[in-house]
């Protein structure tokens, strides 16, 4: 794992955000300049509308938590942008995946990573992640004409304690040659260790999910040509490694059903040259329920029935009119280890099961506070800033942040039961609007019944991106982002139970000013971001979160002054997004 050393100290390059991942609109192009319609070529939505959700009480008042082993701050953009001596775009929102064992923890997010040991101190540098898979860089500034990288998204890990491996996951999407145009074909980049120690080598699989009947796919008909697997994520039992897709036209318009691929785990740590995998397709006409997220669980022990059995979870919200819905769905994959065999025989099943109403959640509203970027942009202090950043004079408003679409995140299965949330609409009593929640169950996966629910909210704030992990024994923790009228963005969690519910929102680390990035603002983006998902993981003993915050506030000009943009290298120019790392023991 090569360690990355930071580059020059930058405000704004030339290419300076990579379209395939920070552009809205129909102004891309693919492999025969063919526009991509749809918007952002990844992390899509198919929401048609915000719900009303459900009625509730406050959760408990946000205060410090005395059970915090440890906690320190993650990867940054201004760490993410530099790396690889700063042949990297800038990227938001940031998309973290976190694992943890056996003493070390690893998180990755966007386009790098960097491994630290279990009291936060770092192992490594930070790793962009087209070197870490064997690609050129993102872009490399330094020839003519310019040259780019496949453009990696989305990343997502696991410590599997059966095999002593890590699995390091990303979306890879090609393009036609060095130019930036992408060539349709697309594959999900599984890196295996080779080894119980994420800092010895590693070796490179990658899985076609274009699609399109080409590099052994098969054929889902895309409008325009290949497939897109976007938002990948990852499970594990006791016999394979899941990877989870939603799938899009790359070049067109539409969504074809969550993929969900099973891969021998044995395999993959045994360095197989062949790897056996099974492909399931939740918009076959068999499959009674539609699937969008279809979320793997993570477990440390597994269910062993039925020749093993791997567990999911998705909802249904974003498939409704009203935005609202009163089911998820839970799946089953049974005679998983028939996945080792010469004939693997998985077998699909779907349940709905009744829940209270949920809905597609409201933006979260911001506390104000400094955002130089966007007095930068407005040229608030006629100083010219705008034109430093090479864009028209243009006022915004403080942005909402984004609280995703209701689709199911982080689920783990642990003694026995099956641990899911998602981020929902909530009325608060006593509060004025809508607020972002979040929507928890505790599932007995063998009967299909919701055992635990119930909802995390705070009158005159939002909890988004929610995250779960649990230790063998069933105690949990959901990691998440605190917003509004009393917090900046905000690292926080609540304990969770099964037979008590949530307990009440703690902060792990306070925010010090609002969210100043540039998707929040004209003339770049009119489609504000805040994380795609948290990510959270249990060594068997401590859970591990990490969440969205952040971590510095400055004036414009203090951001004015040289090196420009950077506020005495707190931040980018145009970003100044952080994670936070959290270590309990619940």
């Amino acid at each position: 794992m090569p360690l990355s050393a930071n580059g020059a100290d930058t405000g704004v390059q030339a290419t300076e955000l990579d379209s395939t991942v920070d552009v809205d609109g129909t102004d891309l192009r693919g492999s025969g300049g063919k526009p991509i319609v749809g918007g952002r070529v990844i992390n899509r939505s198919i929401a048609k509308h915000v719900g009303t959700g459900s009625s509730t009480n406050s959760s408990g008042r946000a205060k410090s938590n005395p059970e915090v082993v440890s906690s320190f701050d993650g990867l940054n953009l201004r760490q993410q942008r530099l790396a690889n001596n700063g042949n990297q775009f800038t990227v938001e929102p940031p998309d973290q995946g976190l694992c943890a064992g056996n003493g070390y923890v690893l998180e990755s997010v966007n386009d790098v990573l960097q491994v630290f040991d279990a009291n936060g101190n770092p192992l490594t540098g930070v790793v962009d992640l087209n070197s870490f898979h064997g690609y050129i860089p993102a872009i490399n500034r330094g020839v003519s004409p310019t040259k780019y990288g496949p453009s990696i998204t989305d990343p997502v890990c696991l410590f599997d304690k059966d095999t002593q491996r890590w699995f390091h996951v990303v979306l890879t999407l090609d393009r036609v040659g060095t130019s930036s145009a992408l060539s349709g074909k697309n594959h999900l980049d599984i890196a295996v260790s080779t080894t119980a120690s994420p800092l010895d080598p590693w070796i490179i699989y990658r899985l076609p999910v274009q699609n399109d009947g080409t590099d052994g796919t098969p054929n889902h008909q895309c409008d325009g040509g290949p497939c897109l697997g976007d938002y990948p994520h990852i499970g594990v039992d006791a016999n394979a490694i899941y990877l989870t897709t939603n799938e899009f036209s790359l070049f067109g318009d539409g969504f074809y059903g969550a993929q969900i691929y099973a891969l021998s785990k044995r395999a993959l740590a045994n360095r197989a040259s062949g790897i056996p995998v099974a492909l399931f397709n939740t918009f076959d006409p068999s499959v009674p329920y539609p699937g969008f997220t279809v979320w793997p669980a993570q477990s440390l022990t597994h269910d062993l029935d039925n020749n093993g059995t791997e567990f999911m979870l998705s909802s249904l919200a974003v498939f409704e009119n009203s935005g609202n819905s009163n089911q998820i769905v839970l799946w089953k994959l049974t005679n998983t280890q028939s996945i080792d065999s010469a004939t693997p025989a998985l077998q699909l099943t779907a349940t709905g099961m009744p829940v209270a109403t949920y809905g597609v959640p409201p933006s979260a509203k911001q506390k104000a506070g400094s955002t130089p970027l966007r007095d930068c942009i407005a040229n608030a202090y006629n100083d010219g800033c705008n034109a430093l950043l090479g864009v028209p004079r243009t006022s915004n408003p403080i942005y909402d942040l984004d609280s995703s679409d209701s689709r199911m995140q982080q689920v783990f299965y642990a003694n026995g039961k099956l641990w899911g949330a998602l981020g929902t609409a909530v009325q608060i009593a006593g509060d004025t609007e809508a607020r972002a929640g979040i929507a928890y169950y505790v599932v007995n996966p063998n009967s299909a019944k919701v055992t635990k629910q119930g909802v995390i909210a705070m009158a005159g704030n939002n909890v988004t991106y929610p995250a779960i992990a649990v230790t063998e024994s069933g105690r949990g923790v959901i990691g998440f982002t605190l917003v509004g009228n009393d917090h900046f963005p905000t690292a926080a969690y609540a304990a969770l139970d099964a037979l008590t519910g949530a307990g009440d929102v703690h902060i792990a680390k306070a925010g010090v000013g609002p969210a100043d990035g540039f998707s929040g603002y004209l003339p770049y983006s009119d489609r504000p971001r805040w994380g795609d998902y948290g990510a959270a993981a249990s060594d068997g003993t401590s859970i591990w979160i990490a969440n969205e915050y952040i971590a510095q506030t400055c004036t414009e000009p203090q951001f004015m002054a040289a090196p420009f943009g950077s506020c005495g290298g707190t931040r980018t120019s145009l970003g100044n997004w952080a994670t936070r790392i959290t270590r309990l023991n619940p």
